[in-house]
């Protein structure tokens, strides 16, 4: 980084991530949003599992968490989810893919 014309000597490389090439670009990264949502939600966080899969012209993100925990990844009215969920499909939008995000049971 440079301020004022001089040179900062110690910022280092950034390792380069390693990517899935089955899964679309920007599915992980959107994974991870779900991922860290939930499990902030969530009493047991342990137990929260994501799961991407690829359909034809979309890809499902798939929550899966503890049947007690079930109720606040949902919400009050299903507002929770809905949020989440419309994230995520602004987030693919502007990816130009087409995401959903399902809760299992």
């Amino acid at each position: 980084m440079q301020m004022f014309g001089k040179k900062d000597s110690s910022s280092a490389p950034v390792a380069a991530k390693s990517i899935d090439k089955k899964a679309p670009a920007g599915s992980h990264d959107l994974e991870n949003f779900v991922d860290y949502v939930v499990r902030a939600l969530v009493d047991q966080p342990d137990s929260v599992k994501i799961q991407i899969e690829k359909l034809e012209n979309s890809t499902v993100i798939k929550i899966n968490c503890a049947k007690e925990d079930m109720g606040k990844v949902i919400g009050k009215n299903g507002k929770t989810i809905m949020a989440i969920r419309s994230l995520v499909s602004g987030a693919g939008g502007r990816l130009g893919q087409k995401f959903s995000v399902e809760v299992v049971e």
